[in-house]
């Protein structure tokens, strides 16, 4: 905005000053967010995920108010590192909240809608991008000329803080968490409380016996025991792996390049003006809802992680490519009929982003890791994703004035990348329950992921991927490659819980 600009002194650097100014407010709060998402790890494994949660909503608020009061009886200078400190703390704490809440979701609720209620959580943060989208239009179009119109958008920040730290104070505690700390009464109760049944009904039984026992073959795990587990086998480090991977690549779609400078982004294809830049990009957030919604609803579970992984990659690319293409053959900023074809790329690209990289990564890297190793694995997953949220948001609109068009067609390039590691790499866990995955990456993981993926049979002919039954047959009798250590056979599970005593003893 420009009363923004204005009130920090933005208005008098060069349009290379602005666009690393601009980079630097956006990559403060990312960077709070890694520090936070790092911090979730520990609190996580000694608090249990609820009151980590409640905590991270207290610290989101006094980062809210910071950015807001930033700037009140100080000069720009003062005001602008103010307004840093704010955006680091107000990161911190939705950093530590990014980090548990799909562990979290994934641990409580049942296998046939986990994928769902996980996907859920991008809904939800899509929500969020959508009303900020519109508020900071409304502050545009509708309030005076002053200080107010750029603190509003932060003010309101405080409301949704103080709804989550609310609405968290009545839910129950992971029910994984619970019987990992031998707490089995309060897990029952909590498994009741999600499915809705009775404490002693017969699948809240299993369900609670089903997690004991995966439990049963280790004590309770320090933290650097985890980082120590997650090479503790291959199929384990695989696992631990992919949630890194995959909520890294998903920065590299370019989603936070046009979240955070689509208007800059609509500028260049022709829309003119702040306020009409900032309702084009509204109209964007809402076509993500209304995307990311359907998808939650019908695609995660109905077509499977994998087919949206690829369809979402392949249409993120192919419109990128368009952008790129266009803002190439037509760098000005005037409106010509291709222009309009653009506009509608970047909200064809929402939609693909929806059905893919923006849900399911999220899904799949919260059920895809080791129980034992959930709670370490996610933190570093989650503290990569911000990351490179930093590194992307820092360094887009110095792209965007350098090397201009070449940025969209690198993140196009990035989308094609990835749908091919979905297609070759990535087994389809839909289904399955959380205790079940790990047997998806015991054995013939290439072959079952190629076998998974629409066409994959036709190339493979004849060869198939070992059944689920018979891989965990050969499981539970140590038959499979890395059961036996030592010249002994013997479960992987023994290694992890001497992995556990090595360190306690430490």
């Amino acid at each position: 905005m420009d009363s923004f600009k204005h009130a920090f002194g933005v208005d008098q650097l060069s349009a290379s000053a602005q666009a690393n100014l601009n980079g630097n407010i956006v990559a403060m709060l990312q960077a709070g967010c890694f520090f936070g998402a790092l911090f979730s790890g520990p609190m996580s494994t000694q608090w249990g995920r609820k009151w980590p949660l409640v905590t991270s909503g207290v610290i989101y608020l006094i980062g809210s108010v910071i950015q807001t009061i930033s700037g009140i009886g100080s000069s720009a200078s003062v005001g602008l590192s103010v307004l840093y400190f704010g955006r680091f703390v107000g990161g911190f704490g939705l950093g530590l909240m990014s980090a548990i809440v799909p562990s979290y979701v994934a641990e409580c609720t049942p296998k046939a809608i986990r994928g769902r209620c996980t996907g859920f959580i991008q809904f939800s943060n899509n929500i969020g991008m959508m009303l900020s989208f519109w508020v900071n239009y409304s502050a545009s179009a509708n309030l005076p000329y002053g200080n107010m119109q750029w603190r509003m958008p932060f003010a309101v920040q405080l409301i949704t803080g103080f709804l989550f730290a609310i609405l968290m104070l009545p839910q129950p505690e992971s029910p994984r968490w619970l019987v990992e700390h031998e707490r089995y009464d309060q897990a029952a109760q909590t498994l009741a409380y999600v499915a809705r049944k009775p404490a002693d009904d017969p699948i809240v039984i299993a369900t609670l016996n089903e997690i004991k026992a995966d439990f049963a073959t280790s004590k309770r795990i320090p933290l650097l025991a985890q980082f120590r587990m997650m090479g503790s086998s291959r199929s384990m480090l695989i696992r631990a792996y992919i949630p890194s991977f995959v909520l890294c690549w998903q920065q590299w779609t370019g989603t936070n390049a046009i979240n955070y400078f689509s208007p800059q982004i609509f500028q260049g294809l022709g829309i003119s003006g702040t306020t009409s830049s900032l309702f084009a990009t509204g109209v964007y957030g809402v076509i993500k809802v209304i995307a990311v919604g359907l998808t939650t609803l019908l695609g995660i579970e109905g077509m499977g992680r994998k087919l949206c992984l690829i369809i979402g990659g392949l249409g993120q690319g192919l419109t990128m490519f368009w952008i790129g293409g266009y803002s190439a053959i037509h760098p000005q900023d005037t409106i010509v009929p291709a222009s309009y074809v653009s506009i509608v790329a970047v909200y064809l690209y929402a939609v693909f982003y929806c059905i893919g990289w923006g849900p399911v990564p999220w899904v799949v890297a919260s059920e895809v890791v080791d129980n034992k190793v959930r709670t370490a694995a996610l933190s570093i997953a989650v503290a990569i994703n911000w990351l490179f949220v930093f590194v992307v948001s820092r360094a887009t609109p110095v792209m965007l004035d350098q090397i201009t068009y070449g940025t969209f067609i690198l993140f196009g390039a990035c989308c094609i990348v990835m749908s091919i590691w979905t297609y070759v790499c990535l087994p389809e866990t839909t289904g399955y329950a959380l205790e079940d995955i790990k047997y998806l990456f015991e054995k013939d993981v290439i072959l079952r992921s190629v076998q998974d993926s629409p066409g994959g049979r036709m190339f493979l002919g004849a060869k198939r991927a070992s059944p689920m039954a018979e891989i965990k047959a050969e499981s539970e009798q140590g038959e499979l490659p890395g059961a036996d250590e030592d010249g002994k056979k013997g479960d992987s599970s023994s290694r992890i819980e001497q992995i556990g005593a090595d360190v306690d003893v430490l």
